[in-house]
C-alpha cells in the first residue's frame, strides 16, 4: 500500500489500509504491538469488523475472530495471456451492474470504489453484463486478478477463463506479473487456474475479527503522503 495504490491508502501510526468504499483490505506490521492494534481498532470504529489477510498470530484481548478460512496464492507461470474481442473496459458508470453481477455470485469483496483499483473488463450480451474479471491488490511488479464472476445462466462458456486471460496480458503488457487468491478448499477453482498456467505460490489464510466495542484514543487517520 505503500507502492503503486499509495494514493488511496490512510493510515495511523503503522497501520495502513484503503479508504471503506475502496476495499476493506488493510496492512499490519507482521508483529503487530499494542499501538498497533489501538491504532487499527481507532481506524475501523467501536465493535467494526476488520479483515486480516495472511495474519496467523493471535489477536489480543478484547478482539473476537469472526471468521477464518486457509487460502492459497497462485502466480503466473506459464498462462496463455490474450486479449478478449469480446470484453469491454468498465468504468464508474458501470459499477451499478458491476455491484449487482457481484452480489449475485458473491466472487469476494468489491464495492463502489473498487474499480479505481485497476483495469476492470467485461462481457456483455444484449446490452446487459453478464461476466467480469478485474485487477485488485498492485505491490510493486505485480497485480492481483479478482472479482472473477460470471452470471449463472451463462456459467459453461468460459467467460471467466477468457476474462482471467483478458486481465493477465494487461498485466503484462506493464512488464507486471499476475497472480490471485483462492480459498484452499475451492479445489474446482484451484484446477482451473493451474491448467490457465498459475502455479501454487503459497499458502495464506483469510481472517475476520471484531474490534472491541469501547476505544480511548480519537486520534485520527491521516492520507499517506
Amino acid at each position: 500500500m505503500t507502492g503503486p495504490h499509495a494514493r488511496f491508502t490512510e493510515r495511523r501510526g503503522r497501520v495502513l489500509r484503503y479508504p471503506v468504499d475502496v476495499s476493506p483490505w488493510l496492512a499490519l506490521p507482521d508483529e503487530p504491538d499494542a499501538r498497533d492494534w489501538a491504532d487499527l481498532a481507532a481506524l475501523a470504529g467501536p465493535g467494526a469488523e476488520v479483515p486480516l489477510l495472511g495474519f496467523r498470530g493471535e489477536v489480543p484481548e478484547g478482539w473476537e475472530i469472526t471468521f477464518r478460512m486457509e487460502g492459497v496464492q497462485l502466480v503466473d507461470e506459464g498462462l496463455a495471456a490474450e486479449p478478449e474481442p469480446e470484453a469491454v473496459r468498465l468504468g464508474p458508470a458501470d459499477v451499478p451492474e458491476m455491484l449487482d453481477l457481484v452480489a449475485r455470485t458473491r466472487p469476494g469483496p468489491f464495492l463502489r470504489r473498487t474499480v479505481e483499483l485497476g483495469t476492470y473488463l467485461g462481457i456483455r450480451r444484449d446490452g446487459a453484463l453478464i461476466a467480469m474479471a478485474g485487477e485488485r491488490l498492485h505491490p510493486p511488479g505485480w497485480t492481483e486478478i479478482s472479482a472473477v464472476c460470471t452470471d449463472p445462466a451463462f456459467r459453461g462458456e468460459g467467460l471467466a477463463t477468457r476474462l482471467i486471460l483478458a486481465v493477465a496480458h494487461g498485466i503484462r503488457e506493464r512488464g507486471e506479473t499476475p497472480f490471485l487468491h483462492t480459498g484452499a478448499g475451492n479445489t474446482g477453482a484451484i484446477r482451473l487456474y493451474e491448467s490457465l498456467g498459475f502455479r501454487l505460490r503459497r499458502r495464506t489464510a483469510f481472517l475476520a475479527a471484531r474490534a472491541p466495542q469501547h476505544l480511548t484514543d480519537g486520534r485520527a487517520a491521516v492520507p499517506v503522503a
